[in-house]
């Protein structure tokens, strides 16, 4: 057999596409960390009810104002809550696709 030939030019791309996935894997380990630490905040009810969310869809807080809670009934704020909470996730969205989008035209397919 002759010399070197397992090692076409087609070895040294495979290397380098493991390269890139690597480095594909580290930026959205990195981008992943970092949507665990963003938060976004949604507001109902003219600011009566507020959820805070983290990027990576976690629900860290659900503040409901005192004085909303003298008018209001059951069923109008569980409809508050229920929107607050569906905007954070929108906007938690939005945040992720920001963060991760870029990385996902990196593949190298």
């Amino acid at each position: 057999m002759a010399k070197g030939f397992n090692k076409g030019p087609q070895m040294g791309g495979q290397a380098g596409m493991m390269q890139q996935l690597q480095r594909l894997q580290q930026q959205m380990e990195e981008a992943q960390a970092k949507l665990a630490e963003e938060t976004v905040t949604a507001t109902a009810g003219g600011g009566a009810i507020k959820v805070v969310m983290t990027g990576d869809q976690k629900c860290q807080s659900v503040e409901i104002s005192p004085d909303f809670m003298k008018d209001a009934d059951a069923e109008m704020l569980q409809d508050m809550v229920l929107s607050a909470v569906n905007m954070a996730l929108d906007q938690s969205r939005e945040l992720q696709q920001k963060l991760m989008g870029p990385l996902a035209g990196g593949l190298p397919f």
